[in-house]
């Protein structure tokens, strides 16, 4: 059904009623079911870890726990079980079966290491309270293992729930409001992520009318064009506001996704979004990187005068101190154990061409501050002066950052130590000095920050690090934008679980080798 066709509906509130009603009956049941088979999943998981523990510390046998405060025996099967049930629970205050997380994306992974400290208190505690005859060495390992394999079985049922969201399944059906170009662009950003679960049904183009101060519908559009960008049909509607959620709600739609035009904030998105909620539709709302909605917000009345404060709780002291720590630790660890293949990698440079085995450039660290950055040298000895000429040839004088495939500038030797990543090598001795963390946004050149706009400049907030989000999602093969909007959302969202999480991906893609050229 497109825009300039005549519209057939109804304007009664209990038939809309009762579509909401239906609406939400079907989304309960099928997201009921889909986070039930997620919990036997991990439960059955972590009972394994516990039962495979248990039968490794007593020599292959399985005996019943002795409590011996509580002068009871629990048979080991319900012990077990106990154990799941804990570990399903401590997932759920992770917010792992929250309804915009199910069974995928790599947030998982640190709702799964926040849920497994969780459980190790928990089962720690009920341990000592009751005087079970368990280690702490056998219960800390059966946690790990637990961690671990509920990782694999999420990484493995992934893929899975992203087929089944293709053919329409567990995803709410959505409808896209904001301009046309807006529109376009989130229907293909849609598309691109199945982790996400919207199922864009509905379309709904609207503009700015600056004489009466609010939204009307924008029917200068072709349908043809929405249908494009989605892959697939979707519905046109025209922005009516006296029966405009009753023909949502006919169409079935879940959540009313704004693209943009509506201010957040604005009297005209307040009134929109009661509207919506007030039919039982969920408003999804596209924000830049830099949004503030996430910070930890407080409210106090003084003198009749009502303060918000907002703040970021992982910029206290005490986090910057952890950090600190962390990445001390784990760069002494590093360079140790790297040096059997730092070794042989600097004397091959070295044979190579007779050049210096170490390349040091000039790189943009912690809110503005220039640093040497060292690597090992994997170009040819004048690859800066080749830059400018490569760039311009290849059509990307503009980006932030310089990537091409078959780079010529590249030594044989430098191509292997960049696909492994082993370049790298030599920045943990930047971390040791302070000017880099092991995870965070890279490095910028003099003359891409100079290039910074306002939002990408707050990726200078934290310290450049040797890997980070850019690396693990997609390296060289990721666009400016998709760079710039996960390297701004790391500053708004960094933790040290989520850093853990970072470098186990930075594993991953260095294994598999995703876009490193």
């Amino acid at each position: 059904m497109t825009a300039n066709k005549p519209v057939q509906y109804t304007d009664s509130i209990d038939v809309f009623a009762d579509a909401a009603q239906q609406r939400l009956e079907h989304t309960m049941s099928w997201r009921s079911a889909v986070n039930a088979v997620l919990m036997f999943a991990d439960a059955l998981m972590f009972a394994v870890a516990m039962t495979a523990m248990q039968a490794l510390q007593s020599g292959g046998q399985l005996h019943d726990l002795h409590a011996v405060r509580m002068h009871w025996t629990m048979p080991m099967a319900v012990g077990v079980l106990c154990s799941a049930v804990m570990w399903v629970v401590s997932l759920g205050i992770a917010g792992i079966y929250h309804r915009h997380v199910m069974g995928d994306g790599y947030q998982v992974n640190v709702m799964i290491l926040k849920a497994g400290l969780i459980c190790w208190f928990v089962q720690c505690a009920f341990s000592f309270a009751t005087g079970l005859e368990l280690t702490l060495t056998g219960l800390t390992l059966a946690l790990v293992l637990g961690v671990v394999l509920t990782m694999i079985e999420r990484m493995a049922l992934r893929p899975v729930i992203a087929r089944l969201r293709l053919r329409g399944r567990f995803a709410y059906d959505t409808a896209v409001v904001g301009s046309p170009e807006g529109i376009r662009k989130t229907l293909r950003f849609l598309g691109q992520r199945q982790q996400l679960n919207y199922n864009p049904i509905v379309v709904c183009p609207i503009r700015w009318n600056e004489r009466a101060d609010g939204i009307e519908a924008d029917l200068s559009c072709d349908p043809a064009d929405f249908a494009a960008a989605a892959g697939r049909p979707v519905e046109v509607v025209a922005y009516a506001p006296s029966h405009f959620t009753g023909r949502l709600a006919d169409a079935g739609v879940q959540t009313v996704m704004v693209c943009d035009v509506l201010r957040r904030f604005s009297d005209a998105f307040n009134t929109f979004s009661v509207r919506m909620e007030s039919m039982g539709m969920e408003v999804a709302l596209i924000t830049s990187a830099a949004d503030a909605a996430g910070h930890e917000t407080q409210i106090r009345s003084i003198q009749d005068t009502t303060i918000l404060t907002l703040r970021l709780p992982q910029y206290s002291a005490h986090t910057r101190i952890v950090k600190r720590l962390f990445d001390i630790v784990l760069s002494v660890l590093a360079l140790a154990v790297s040096a059997i293949v730092t070794i042989p990698v600097a004397i091959a440079i070295k044979l190579t061409d007779g050049g210096p085995v170490f390349y040091t450039q000039r790189r943009i660290g912690l809110r503005g501050e220039p640093f040497n950055m060292i690597k090992f040298r994997s170009m040819v000895v004048n690859a800066d002066a080749l830059k400018a000429q490569l760039a311009k040839e290849n059509g990307q004088e503009g980006r932030f950052i310089f990537k091409m495939k078959n780079d010529p500038r590249i030594t044989p030797v430098g191509r292997f130590i960049r696909r492994f990543s082993i370049d790298e090598l030599p920045q943990f001795i930047n971390v040791l000095r302070g000017d880099m963390s092991i995870v965070g946004p890279r490095p910028p050149l003099p003359e891409e920050h100079a290039r910074y706009n306002q939002i990408y400049a707050t990726r200078m907030l934290v310290k450049p690090g040797i890997t980070g989000p850019w690396q693990v999602s997609g390296r060289s093969d990721l666009s400016a934008e998709e760079s710039e909007r996960l390297d701004v959302s790391y500053v708004q969202n960094w933790s040290i679980a989520g850093d853990l999480v970072l470098m186990l991906r930075t594993v991953s893609a260095v294994v598999m080798q995703r876009g490193a050229y």
